[in-house]
């Protein structure tokens, strides 16, 4: 049996929870530690999970039982606390989105690579069993030719839920709003499920809360492979709406409705449609009944990864795709023009 990839949480907020009842729960990782500048919060940690708790950096860093470091502070510091980890010779796991900028996203890639320490990030959608069984069945062409997919993420927060941290919804730390911090997961599935795109453009706005970055945007894609598609997401519509993919090709549809999946495809041999319903636990948001079995998945993938001495899956350049988006679309925006896609990713060095 492989060993167990031992691991410590850097920053105390709501996701840190998930991680460590994760690594915990995963068979081939082991959480040993916390890290917060906030000693009470810390130490209020190690009690809940029987864990070593830092508030010195260096005394955290510098454990030698330490593996890797499981980030999940705000998006904004994720460089920062990434560089630091990697130059210890610590692999570093990140929660989403990999950085705020793609400039900060390809330094801490690049720091990693220098270290040769593993960088990994946290899509954990990725690893709903059923959402990988759909990502093969699009991988063996089932739906023919694709031509549309659309991505709507039509959630609720609250002003208190922007209130409630200095970092939400700041350009700064936060990235931005609905797309960089709920939308992005979502968006991450569409680009998996569709592949690369090729431009952009986009709307976006304020309407209902008080923050920098936006509580609603809507975008038109083009992908590579000549599909269209559209994006939607909003942190303001009641009642909050189930996650939705759609994707639609020649031969049939697939229709993600929050934690349901829809399949059709067509029989030519009988001149109808096939359809299943299948149950994809864990797929909706916000927290309350999170499940944590994608990120279990996830974490074990990482774990056996680093042990093997791959790649892990969502690496920090996969991760590239999904931030590149949101950006591509806030420069959309905010220029009102169409974005060359891959003219924007090369730019941004």
């Amino acid at each position: 049996m492989s060993k167990k990839l031992k691991v410590g949480i850097v920053g105390i907020g709501n996701i840190s929870d998930i991680h460590a009842q994760a690594l915990i729960e995963t068979k081939n990782t082991e959480l040993v530690s916390v890290y917060s500048r906030n000693q009470k919060k810390a130490q209020n940690f190690s009690e809940k999970y029987n864990i070593q708790w830092y508030d010195n950096w260096e005394e955290f860093i510098s454990d030698e039982n330490l593996d890797a470091v499981s980030i999940c502070t705000p998006n904004g510091t994720h460089l920062d606390y990434g560089k630091k980890s990697a130059e210890a010779g610590k692999h570093v796991i990140v929660e989403k989105p990999i950085e705020v900028t793609l400039e900060r996203a390809k330094k801490l890639i690049n720091i990693c690579n220098e270290n040769n320490v593993e960088l990994a990030v946290i899509y954990q959608n990725r690893f709903l069993n059923k959402i990988s069984n759909l990502k093969e069945l699009l991988d063996k062409e089932k739906l023919g030719k694709l031509f549309m997919g659309d991505a709507y993420i039509k959630w609720y927060r609250s002003q208190k839920y922007y209130d409630s941290g200095a970092w939400r919804g700041t350009i700064k730390l936060d990235g931005g709003g609905v797309l960089i911090n709920q939308a992005i997961h979502t968006i991450d599935l569409l680009q998996w499920f569709m592949g690369d795109v090729e431009s952009i453009f986009a709307q976006t706005g304020k309407f209902i809360h008080s923050l920098e970055g936006e509580d609603n945007a809507v975008a038109t894609l083009r992908f590579k492979n000549g599909a269209i598609g559209v994006i939607e997401a909003s942190t303001s519509i009641q009642p909050a709406q189930p996650r939705r993919i759609e994707v639609h090709g020649e031969r049939g549809s697939i229709i993600i409705n929050g934690d349901d999946v829809e399949i059709s495809i067509a029989d030519e041999t009988k001149d109808n449609i096939n359809k299943e319903n299948v149950h994809a636990v864990g797929a909706s948001s916000p927290f309350n009944n999170f499940s944590i079995e994608p990120h279990k998945n996830q974490f074990e993938a990482i774990a056996d990864a680093i042990n093997n001495n791959e790649p892990p899956p969502v690496s920090g350049k996969e991760s590239l795709k999904s931030l590149a988006i949101v950006l591509a679309i806030y420069k959309s925006a905010e220029t009102n023009t169409v974005i060359d896609f891959d003219s924007f990713v090369e730019q941004k060095k």
